[in-house]
């Protein structure tokens, strides 16, 4: 199938599977004698599992070594676990930064309701922030 029609199943754009086939995520497919490209409809299944992986927070980078594992003839399931773990554990220590900038944030917010701008002090930008 061309492009655009491969391009509207997948619910993504021609210019969006020519970069995947730039970044290593698409094999180039066979071309027409017209030199048009013409996509395997099994092609559909790979661009369906690099969407996947994306939803899941994986790089694109990560997804090619996914996808050049599978290629080799190989189950890629320890590496896409190592992956996992390895975003989990990025996702839990931003969970705790974050619970760290909203404890700031609640202790400035109480600091800017008690305080009353009449009594600002001249020599601070602002006294809220300043501690």
């Amino acid at each position: 199938m061309r492009i655009g029609v491969f391009a509207a199943q997948a619910g993504l754009t021609a210019k969006t599977i020519r970069f995947y086939e730039q970044a290593g995520l698409l094999p180039a497919p066979p071309r027409t004698s017209s030199g048009y490209r013409d996509y395997p409809p099994e092609a559909l299944a790979r661009l369906a599992f690099i969407r996947d992986a994306q939803s899941a927070g994986l790089t694109l980078s990560e997804i090619r070594s996914i996808l050049t594992i599978r290629d080799s003839g190989q189950p890629p399931c320890r590496h896409v676990a190592e992956l996992i773990d390895r975003h989990l554990t990025q996702v839990e220590e931003r969970i705790l930064e974050l619970a760290q900038a909203r404890a700031a944030l609640t202790d400035l917010k109480h600091r800017a309701a008690s305080t009353d701008p009449a009594n600002c002090d001249d020599t601070a930008i602002c006294t809220i922030l300043t501690r």
